[in-house]
């Protein structure tokens, strides 16, 4: 039976933050307005990660910034993803179950809000002891009131180093050299280099939006390409048959 770790981002959740009570109106156009400016420059093909990295912090610090700005208090997060429709792909039950079944460890690497989204995993009853998320966290104060966020920035096109930085958490996975990686950006491709002695790779690549502009560099990045594919069949159908369930 193969083993391996798992990367994974998770699918495309609604933002839940700028569709709640905790940010007023005005924040939200603000952040929508950063989305309009930014995310054109994130998924051009024709601009270069190297040009398009400091205008990625640009864009997640001043949306950190306006969300430290609302004073967001933590005990209210939990209700404000209850109230969401946020969701996770069709089959992340038998992803989840079936890998902590396995006791293979899954990794999630994500530009977003720990918080959140861990939120999002433990309200779907699946933020099993295999799960580690690497995130961006709030820092809240002792009345818990967000006041800042912790540690250092993860965007889109540094998820390497965040994967390095966090090399110690990834000691578990010095016996698994077999690693399934599920991406929708080409920022995602990096994930895996924490793993130390990885042998085998196997990337999985979400093409959700400008899919003539960039399905070729997505064909030539990824192993195998999913086009507007909101399921887990095919990671799942593979996890299966990689644990000997056929």
């Amino acid at each position: 039976m193969a083993k391996g770790a798992l990367p994974v981002t998770v699918s495309r959740l609604t933002n839940i933050l700028d569709n709640s009570k905790l940010i007023s109106n005005d924040c939200k156009e603000e952040l929508k307005e950063l989305l309009n400016t930014y995310y054109p420059i994130e998924i051009d093909s024709s601009r270069s990660i190297a040009d398009k990295l400091p205008l990625m912090v640009e864009w997640w610090t001043k949306a950190h910034e306006l969300l430290v700005q609302q004073e967001i208090k933590k005990d209210l997060l939990a209700i404000a993803v209850r109230e969401s429709n946020a969701m996770l792909r069709d089959g992340y039950q038998l992803l989840f179950d079936h890998l902590y079944e396995h006791s293979i460890p899954l990794l999630i690497f994500s530009a977003g809000i720990g918080d959140i989204l861990e939120e999002v995993i433990r309200q779907m009853g699946v933020y099993h002891p295999n799960v580690k998320v690497f995130s961006n966290y709030m820092d809240f104060d002792e009345s818990g009131v967000l006041r800042a966020f912790k540690g250092e920035l993860i965007h889109i096109y540094n998820k390497r180093e965040g994967a390095l930085l966090n090399t110690g958490h990834f000691q578990e996975l010095r016996t698994r050299p077999n690693v399934l990686l599920l991406g929708d950006s080409l920022g995602d491709l990096t994930m895996a280099d924490g793993v130390q002695d990885m042998e085998n790779i196997l990337k999985i690549g979400f093409l959700n939006d400008k899919v003539d502009e960039r399905k070729q560099s997505y064909l030539d990045s990824y192993d195998i390409v999913l086009v507007k594919d909101e399921t887990l069949e095919v990671p799942n159908a593979i996890m299966l048959y990689l644990t000997g369930n056929k």
